[in-house]
């Protein structure tokens, strides 16, 4: 499995196709991170723009490789582990702009509440921040595994099905991303910490199922 996520990484890294993903995530905390603004407001808004980018860097993933190389590396060590091995690459790289984030809300913000009334204590605000963020990381990794092949037989139905479905799961507050971010700027108002293991612990799960039948279709579908 080492061999194939370095494989994987080095297939995504040399591709450059995760530059868009990269500079929209970019692009969307420069918009929402003000300096000396909020530190949780600023947190919500960073875990947040995670859900697409992570759909999209598993779309990636998942559609990087040619169908030859794709065969024959399925031949080699299965069709699953190969399948895995990409949408563990996505989450790795998802990750990598989860920090990323994070440290730019820690340098920018200020760590208060949303009218500057109540101090916050920065490292738990951090903490609080960053399992938000891996909430909603997780949450794309699951659409993106669920809206691309093996799931979705047609290339053209993976990028509105997986916009759709994120910008779904951001506003609806039934969804465990929406949930984490919004517990994050609620407890911005009043100065308060609400660190959404719940949701963690939900998307955890979700994205294991999610990629479980991925690669399990894989296997039947190569």
């Amino acid at each position: 499995m080492i061999a194939l996520l370095r494989y994987q990484a080095a297939l995504l890294v040399g591709s450059h196709r995760w530059l868009p993903p990269v500079i929209l995530y970019a692009a969307f905390l420069a918009i929402g991170i003000q300096s000396g603004g909020p530190i949780l407001d600023a947190s919500g808004w960073a875990a947040g723009g995670l859900l697409p980018v992570a759909v999209w860097l598993t779309r990636i993933c998942v559609t990087n490789e040619p169908p030859a190389a794709r065969n024959c590396a399925a031949a080699a060590a299965g069709p699953g582990r190969v399948h895995l091995s990409c949408v563990l690459t996505a989450a790795a790289a998802g990750l990598l702009l989860a920090l990323a984030g994070t440290a730019m809300v820690v340098l920018l913000s200020d760590p208060h509440s949303t009218y500057h009334r109540v101090a916050v204590p920065v490292l738990p605000a951090v903490g609080a921040g960053l399992v938000a963020a891996l909430a909603c990381l997780l949450m794309g990794i699951a659409i993106g595994a669920l809206c691309n092949w093996p799931v979705l037989r047609s290339p053209g139905w993976g990028v509105p099905a997986g916009l759709t479905a994120a910008l779904l799961l951001l506003v609806l507050g039934a969804s465990p991303a929406n949930a984490a971010v919004t517990g994050l700027v609620t407890g911005s108002a009043h100065g308060t910490i609400n660190t959404p293991w719940l949701p963690l612990a939900a998307t955890v799960l979700i994205a294991s199922a999610a990629t479980a039948v991925a690669c399990g279709l894989s296997s039947r579908r190569s």
